[in-house]
């Protein structure tokens, strides 16, 4: 269908739903609407709104070829009175400089993916003021251009994968080597992306797509990680109120390791698995019942461990469960990192990558679970028949789920319930491949809606509602790149910016 197809059938959707169209009415015309209208109402003035923000973003990408610092007061900016494209763009849509530089941003990267042939000599070439160039090959983001126009991807979705994988790193041996590896790595990455972005948030595909990038390029990744390790910083200040205040830039081993004990000690107050245990039940009840807002609760603990120090008696500060960083590292990236070789490790609540370094300083102090995996992904070898899942099938279960594996849900490891997808009570087995991690809502809004989730053998695991199609369940698609899904490109490669 042609994007003015869609604009009408989308426009005649909302005047079906809203009559006349008085814009004073709407308010009052929706509140009337029941459910199934009302959805289709923000369905169609959705696919306005990406319509529209498609076609100005690639204008945009135009403006700021046509009013570069090469081309002086006579760019197209320039002449209308801006320093700059995103000036002329801010002006233009009334948004913040923040969205204008965005829209440029993403309006330049789909420019780049035009392939054209050279102007005719004869015909004078093009008075336009943009030089058309000749392309091999569309560069390796042309997917998200292409969704973004179709309609697939959002612009913050299209920013969040383009920024998160960064352009692949270049060779090194020779400086005309061949980087269609790199190439065809990167391009792959952004299509499956693309594929992930119908079931996760915007703020997961960023985080995927660093992951990915880190995965691919573990030599870069090794860079980054270092960088932001030199960045590491605490400052403290009183403001003119006398206030005093504090400020971290953390590194990325200090920043999960805050994360994972807030985390925590707030879990039962934001959705946290259920307790079983009477003594944890109560104790999250305490803490739910606690007036102190959840940001009050941080920063006493913070203060506790800091007063408790190197001999913090667990129980105490932590209660049943004491905070500890969970990572996950391919048997590749083990060997590489207790050889020194760059890697790189998955988080397991978030899927954010850590240095390989990290592998290595905990397999020294901590202990480690082997997993051991099929080509998919499926943990084998840990089948219990016990009512509820052991330990060590939780962590099967975290590393190959990463998470709750409803779409469009962004809940960790950690606030996952184990579902049976085989009922225990007709005979279903405490398998982990017949277990699937679900937080406690999708838990709870499962068994109350009716729904079901079926596997054949250890494919796809399958959603099904009453009266809609069936859903795929996808894994992570950082867990995927981890497991194996695509190799990183040849070491030849620079370490990627």
């Amino acid at each position: 269908m042609d994007i003015f197809s869609a604009l009408q059938d989308a426009i005649s959707a909302l005047q079906d739903a809203l009559g006349d169209g008085d814009a004073a009415r709407i308010p009052a015309t929706v509140h009337g609407l029941d459910d199934d209208e009302l959805l289709r109402v923000i369905r169609s003035a959705t696919t306005l709104v990406r319509a529209g923000e498609s076609v100005r973003i690639a204008a945009s990408g135009v403006v700021a070829a046509r009013s570069t610092r090469d081309a002086g007061h006579s760019g197209l900016a320039q002449k209308n009175g801006h320093r700059s494209a995103v000036s002329l763009i801010q002006d233009l849509t009334g948004s913040t400089r923040a969205d204008a530089t965005k829209q440029v941003r993403i309006g330049e990267a789909m420019a780049t993916s035009i392939v054209s042939a050279p102007p005719d000599a004869d015909a004078g070439g093009d008075d336009s003021g943009i030089a058309c160039t000749t392309s091999a090959a569309p560069p390796w983001h042309a997917p998200l251009g292409e969704a973004m126009l179709v309609g697939t991807l959002t612009s913050a979705q299209h920013d969040a994968i383009f920024r998160g994988l960064g352009d692949p790193p270049a060779g090194v041996d020779d400086e005309h080597a061949d980087d269609t590896a790199a190439h065809d790595a990167w391009a792959l990455a952004a299509q499956q992306l693309v594929d992930e972005a119908q079931v996760r948030t915007v703020e997961e595909l960023g985080t995927a797509a660093r992951a990915v990038r880190d995965v691919l390029d573990p030599e870069g990744a090794q860079r980054r990680f270092d960088e932001r390790f030199d960045a590491r910083s605490f400052r403290t200040w009183t403001d003119r109120d006398g206030v005093r205040r504090g400020s971290f830039t953390f590194d990325d081993v200090g920043a999960v390791g805050i994360d994972t004990i807030i985390a925590t000690a707030l879990r039962p107050r934001r959705g946290g698995p259920r307790f079983v245990d009477p003594d944890e039940a109560a104790r999250a009840q305490e803490l739910s019942d606690d007036p102190r807002t959840n940001d009050q609760i941080a920063y006493d603990l913070i203060m506790d461990i800091i007063r408790a120090g190197a001999l913090a008696d667990a129980s105490t500060v932590f209660g049943t469960r004491q905070a500890g960083i969970r990572i996950v590292a391919t048997q590749d990236a083990h060997d590489g990192a207790m050889t020194g070789r760059p890697a790189v490790a998955l988080v397991e609540d978030t899927g954010s990558t850590l240095p390989g370094w990290v592998i290595a300083a905990r397999t020294c102090d901590t202990a480690t679970v082997t997993v051991t995996l099929d080509p998919s992904g499926n943990p084998l070898h840990l089948g219990r028949e016990a009512r509820l899942f052991s330990p060590a099938q939780r962590v099967a279960l975290a590393v190959r789920d990463g998470g709750c594996r409803i779409p469009d849900c962004d809940r960790p490891a950690s606030y996952c319930e184990a579902h049976h997808i085989d009922p225990y009570a007709h005979g279903g087995r405490t398998d982990v491949d017949r277990g699937i991690l679900l937080c406690a809502f999708h838990h709870m809004n499962l068994h109350h809606h009716r729904w079901r989730i079926t596997r054949d053998g250890t494919e796809e695991f399958v959603l099904h509602r009453p009266g809609l199609p069936p859903v795929p369940l996808p894994m992570r698609v950082a867990r995927r790149y981890d497991f194996g899904d695509l190799a990183p490109p040849g070491r030849r490669l620079h370490p990627a910016g």
